[in-house]
């Protein structure tokens, strides 16, 4: 059998993942990158986006991450993400209908507080929806 990587994913909530796989893709700021078994050491800023992750029999698992921190050292590879949703748990027509409540929340507005978060949340919604 192959060497494995060992492999964390952990967001504020919890620890979603935990396992050796054989390799696992991110989307860092400065690109995207695959971690293999012995992988030179690094410390990324992750942008939103989706990690894939190889099991030892080939399957791959997708996880949306909206930014977050990657570390790969002697150990493994390690993802604090700041939110983690599984690609497998989205639903695309409530997901549109949500992106159309940001955008109606933008538009209606008061002050610009409410139009700056009502923007974060449509913005985030955004890239969810593009990732699917």
């Amino acid at each position: 059998m192959a060497e494995t990587l060992k492999f964390e994913l952990v967001s504020p909530e919890r620890l979603l993942m935990s396992e050796e796989v054989q390799q696992v893709n991110i989307p860092g700021t400065e690109g995207d990158m695959g971690i293999l078994v012995n992988h030179a050491p690094v410390l990324s800023t992750l942008r939103p986006g989706v990690v894939e992750v190889t099991d030892g029999d080939g399957k791959v698992d997708r996880i949306f991450v909206r930014g977050g921190f990657a570390e790969v050292n002697p150990a493994g590879l390690t993802v604090l993400a700041e939110e983690a949703i599984h690609m497998d748990d989205l639903d695309a027509a409530a997901l549109d209908q949500q992106v159309q409540d940001a955008e109606e929340d933008v538009a209606d507005a008061t002050d610009d507080e409410k139009r700056r978060k009502a923007q974060e949340t449509l913005d985030h919604l955004r890239q969810l929806r593009s990732a699917m």
